[in-house]
C-alpha cells in the first residue's frame, strides 16, 4: 500500500507471500522474503507519484504522465474531481454525461454546450440554463430555456435584461398557445394595460376588466364595460389611492455580464497538440485589456458584424504600417529633444487574479482543539467529535441552537451591492487596534464564564422560591452550555470544574424532588426521595429546606426515629429561620418519646452512600459504580452504556479524556 502526506492512500500490488522492504527505487522495491533471501519486485507507480504530482502542484509532471501514460477510468476521474480538478478529469472522458457533469463542475460552459447538445435533454438543458445564469452568460441561458420550452422562465429572464422587443414576441407566443396565464403574465411584465384589458374581456371577467380600464385612465375602454356590465358595474374603493402596476423601464437592454481577463491555466490547452501558436497571440491580444467587457456588435445599415470586425482589424493594420513607416532611415526632420513614440508593455496590464488565503474558519480550526472554536469555524462535525472524544458525549441535541448561535455569533455581515453577496466577517476574540493585520485570533464567543455565574444565581433564587421545574431547567442548561465555554487561566478551569459539580448536584436533587411529587400511591418512596434529597451537596439555605421537606414527609408517615435524624440534622445548621429551629424541636421531642419507624425504607443514614442518578437508589460504600464521564453522576453498574439522565449529553461510563475549556490546558 501507499499513503501520501493528505492522507489519500491505495493499494499498488497484492502479494502472495508476506516480504520485508529494504529499498524502493522508481518501480523497484528491494526487499527480503520469508527465507531471507534479496528480491526485486517490480511495481507500477504511476498512480502514487500522479497524486503526489498533483499534491505538490507539480503540474509540469502532471501533464507529462497524462500524455505518456496509461492513467484511465472511474477512480481517475473521480479523484481529480474531488480534489478540485474537474478540467483535467475532462481530459480522461468520452461519455458526454460525464464530460457535461465535469464542465458545469469546472465552469467550462463552452463544453457544456456541446456535451449538451450531443445529449439532448430537457434535464441537462435545464442544469445548463442554472450554470450560464451563475456566470451572467445570457445568451446561453436564453438558448437553453428556448430548447426546453420553457417560457415562463424566458419571459422573466427577458424582463430581468430589459429585452421588451423578445417580450412582445412571448406575448404572441402565449397568445398562439392559447395560454392565458401566460399572455396576462407577459402583458404584466411589458406594462401593457390594454393587453390586460383586454385578456381578462376575452376570458369573461368583465367587473376585473372595468377596474384594471378604471384605475389605469382607460375611461373609453370603461365606459365601453360599464355598457356591458349594466347594473353590475363594480363600485371603486373610496379614500384609498390606486397605484400603477408597471415594471420599470430598460435604461438599456442586458447583456452578458463583464468577465475578468486572466492568463490561461496550466491545464488551458496543455493538451491540444494543434493551434499552439494560435493560443500564444490569444494570450498576448488578451493582455490589452485589464477587464474583459466584450462589444455586442449589432448590425448597422446593412453591414454584418463580421464586416465591422474586418473594418476595424483593417484601420489597425493600417495604422501599424503607418506606424512603422516612421521607422524608415530617412530623415524625418525631427528635433532632437524630440524621440519616437515607443509602444505600450502591454504586457503589465495583464491583471492576474490574487491567490486567495486560507478562510478564517480553517485557520481557528488548525490553531485550536477547543470544541467551542470548532463550532464557531461552523465545522460542526468535528466540533462533535471533539467533545466525544473529550467528555464522552453523544446526544447533541440540546448543543444545537448553542452551535449555531456561536457560529452567527462569531460572524458579523456587511451588505454591499443589492446585486452582490453579502460579505462575512470574523470576529476575532481579544482584537484590539495594536493587533497585527497577518495574525488571526481565536473566535469571539458568545458564552461567557461570567454569564454561568449570573444563572447560577438565579437558579438558587428559583430553588428557594420552591419554583423547581424552572430551577432545573436553568441548571440544566448551564450544564449544556459549560462544554461551549472558554476561559483563559488555569484558575478558571479550576472554577468551571466546581461549576460542573454544584449544578449537577441540583440537578439530581431538583429531579428527585420532581420525581417524588409525581407518586401520589407509594408513601415509603416518597420518604427516600425526600431523604435521599438532604444528601445532595446544596448551599446551606437550601439543604435547610430539604432537610425540613424531609422531617415534614416523615412525620406526615409515622416514620418518628428517621424524622429525628432530619431534625437534629437542621438543628445543627444553626437555622437563621425562628419556624424552622421551633418544627425541629417539636419533632425531637415527640420522636424521642416514641423512637420507632412504622414503614421500612431504603435508607441508612448512617453508611455513606451517593445516589444513582437513573433508578434514585443508594449506591453505599463498597459497592461497585460507574460515573458520567461529563457531570461525575454515579449510577448502578446496569447503566453503564446508557443515556446520563442527569446532564442528558454523554454515556455513562465512556472513556473520555476530560475537559478542555482552555488554551493554557494545550500549550
Amino acid at each position: 500500500k501507499y499513503c501520501l502526506p493528505n492522507g489519500d492512500s491505495g493499494i499498488i500490488k497484492t502479494l502472495d507471500i508476506p516480504i520485508y522492504i529494504t529499498k524502493v527505487s522508481g518501480n523497484t522495491i528491494f526487499c527480503l522474503d520469508r527465507d531471507g533471501k534479496s528480491r526485486a519486485i517490480i511495481i507500477d507507480a504511476t498512480e502514487y507519484i500522479f497524486k503526489l504530482s498533483l499534491l505538490k502542484k507539480r503540474y509540469d509532471h502532471v501533464m507529462n504522465m497524462i500524455r505518456n501514460s496509461q492513467l484511465c477510468g472511474q477512480a481517475v476521474i473521480a479523484y481529480l474531481q474531488q480534489k478540485g480538478f474537474p478540467e483535467v478529469a475532462l481530459h480522461f472522458v468520452k461519455d458526454e454525461r460525464i464530460r457535461f457533469n465535469l464542465a458545469l463542475e469546472s465552469g467550462n460552459i463552452q463544453t457544456a454546450v456541446a456535451s449538451a447538445t450531443a445529449i439532448d435533454e430537457k434535464d441537462h438543458w435545464y442544469r445548463l440554463g442554472v450554470e450560464a445564469l451563475r456566470q451572467g452568460n445570457a445568451g446561453i441561458v436564453e438558448y437553453a430555456y428556448q430548447r426546453t420550452k420553457n417560457f415562463e422562465r424566458l419571459s422573466f429572464l427577458y424582463l430581468v435584461t430589459g429585452n421588451s422587443e423578445k417580450l412582445s414576441k412571448m406575448l404572441k407566443i402565449a397568445e398562439v398557445k392559447n395560454d392565458v396565464m401566460g399572455q396576462f403574465h407577459n402583458a404584466l411584465y411589458l406594462g401593457d394595460v390594454r393587453e390586460r384589458v383586454k385578456i381578462l374581456e376575452n376570458v369573461g371577467h368583465l367587473p376585473l376588466a372595468y377596474i384594471t380600464a378604471s384605475v389605469h385612465g382607460l375611461h373609453d375602454v370603461a365606459e365601453r364595460l360599464a355598457g356591458e356590465l349594466g347594473d353590475d358595474v363594480p363600485s371603486l374603493s373610496e379614500g384609498k389611492v390606486p397605484s400603477l402596476l408597471m415594471p420599470p423601464s430598460p435604461v438599456m437592454c442586458g447583456s452578458d455580464w463583464p468577465l475578468l481577463r486572466v492568463m490561461r491555466g496550466m491545464f488551458d490547452g496543455a493538451f491540444d497538440n494543434a493551434g499552439r501558436g494560435a493560443a500564444d497571440e490569444e494570450e498576448y491580444e488578451a493582455a490589452d485589456a485589464d477587464w474583459g467587457e466584450e462589444l455586442d456588435i449589432v448590425d448597422v445599415n446593412g453591414i454584418q458584424n463580421g464586416d465591422v470586425s474586418a473594418i476595424l482589424e483593417d484601420g489597425e493594420v493600417a495604422e501599424e504600417n503607418d506606424e512603422e513607416g516612421g521607422w524608415e532611415m530617412e530623415d524625418l526632420g525631427l528635433g532632437p529633444e524630440e524621440e519616437t513614440p515607443r509602444a505600450a508593455n502591454t504586457a503589465s496590464s495583464v491583471f492576474v487574479t490574487p491567490t486567495p488565503g486560507m478562510p478564517v474558519s480553517q485557520i481557528w480550526i488548525q490553531k485550536s482543539s477547543l470544541a467551542a472554536d470548532h463550532a464557531a469555524a461552523g465545522n460542526f462535525e468535528t466540533a462533535m467529535r471533539l467533545l466525544n472524544r473529550q467528555l464522552g458525549i453523544r446526544n447533541f441535541t440540546p448543543l444545537r441552537s448553542m452551535f449555531i448561535d456561536l457560529h452567527n455569533g462569531s460572524h458579523s455581515y456587511l451588505r454591499a451591492f443589492s446585486s452582490a453577496p453579502v460579505i462575512s466577517l470574523a470576529i476575532e476574540r481579544g482584537w484590539t487596534e495594536s493587533s497585527s493585520a497577518n495574525v488571526r485570533g481565536p473566535p469571539a464567543l458568545p458564552f461567557k464564564f461570567s454569564q454561568l455565574d449570573e444563572k447560577l444565581r438565579a437558579g438558587y433564587k428559583l430553588t428557594t422560591a420552591g419554583k423547581f421545574t424552572e430551577a432545573l431547567k436553568t441548571f440544566l442548561n448551564i450544564l449544556h452550555t459549560i462544554p461551549l465555554v472558554v476561559v483563559e487561566s488555569r484558575r478558571e478551569v479550576d472554577e468551571v470544574k466546581e461549576l460542573i459539580i454544584i449544578v449537577k448536584e441540583y440537578v439530581l436533587g431538583l429531579q428527585m424532588e420532581l420525581r417524588r411529587r409525581e407518586i401520589k400511591d407509594n408513601p415509603a418512596r416518597q420518604q427516600e426521595l425526600a431523604a435521599y434529597f438532604t444528601h445532595c451537596n446544596l448551599q446551606t439555605p437550601h439543604l435547610r429546606l430539604a432537610l425540613q421537606n424531609a422531617m415534614t414527609v416523615c412525620v406526615k408517615a409515622k416514620n418518628l426515629a428517621t424524622a429525628y435524624n432530619f431534625a437534629r440534622r437542621l438543628l445543627e445548621t444553626n437555622p437563621t429561620v425562628e419556624s424552622q429551629a421551633k418544627a425541629a424541636r417539636q419533632v425531637i421531642s415527640v420522636a424521642e418519646r416514641n423512637m420507632t419507624d412504622t414503614t421500612e425504607l431504603n435508607y441508612d443514614f448512617r453508611n455513606p452512600f451517593v445516589i444513582c442518578g437513573a433508578t434514585y437508589v443508594p449506591i453505599y460504600r463498597g459497592q461497585k459504580d460507574v460515573s458520567c464521564p461529563y457531570c461525575t453522576s454515579r449510577f448502578v453498574p446496569s447503566e453503564e452504556g446508557k443515556l446520563c439522565t442527569v446532564c442528558d449529553l454523554a454515556v455513562v461510563g465512556a472513556d473520555a479524556s476530560g475537559l478542555l475549556c482552555s488554551p493554557s490546558q494545550i500549550r
